[in-house]
């Protein structure tokens, strides 16, 4: 290069190939999380699908036979619609609003710790799947109604168990799941 004269200028990718260039990364880290987005997915669904199916054939409040409940196996399983503003058990009732909040904070720090949660394990994602789909069920409950819907209503014997839904199974089990694997397989 002659004295005097500018270097040339850094090559730089125009704009759209910058664009592509990161969308060409998106599908790969979607695809290595399938399993988890994909059982969200169908626990997020199911669970929406039977919360509309309940709140279109039975008024918001019923529970027990004389009120419409609709017995599936007397004695044990009835179908009713209840809401909660609460959590599991009706713990923390009327707080909605910061059940909400907590639950979007849950799944931004899910997204974030992925890699420390070891969410790229197909076992972890199953947990995880299980876990997220039914945060965002009863999220969405509680955006759109101001309380979650809750229809699955056991009875044993004496005991009543809560009532609850798809989504509160969903976190349930992945939550026991996720414990039992991390007992088995701790890092």
């Amino acid at each position: 290069m002659a004295e005097g004269t500018p270097p040339p200028a850094p090559a730089t990718e125009p704009p759209q190939a910058k664009i592509e260039n990161r969308e060409s990364r998106i599908l790969p880290r979607l695809l290595a999380y399938r399993l988890l987005l994909g059982l969200a997915l169908t626990i997020f669904v199911l669970d929406q699908l039977t919360k509309i199916w309940v709140a279109a054939r039975m008024p918001l409040g019923t529970y027990g036979e004389h009120l419409g409940a609709i017995p599936v196996i007397r004695g044990f399983f009835y179908i009713v619609h209840q809401g909660n503003t609460g959590a599991a058990w009706s713990m923390f009732s009327g707080y909605s609003v910061v059940l909400a909040l907590l639950a979007a904070g849950t799944l931004a720090a899910i997204i974030y710790w992925r890699q420390a949660l070891g969410l790229r394990d197909r076992a972890t994602q199953f947990a995880f799947g299980l876990l997220c789909g039914g945060i965002v069920g009863n999220l969405v409950d509680r955006l759109v109604h101001g309380h979650v819907i809750d229809f699955i209503d056991l009875h044993f014997g004496s005991y009543i168990y809560p009532t609850f839904n798809v989504a509160d199974s969903g976190i349930c089990v992945g939550v026991v799941f996720y414990l039992l694997q991390s007992l088995r397989n701790p890092r």
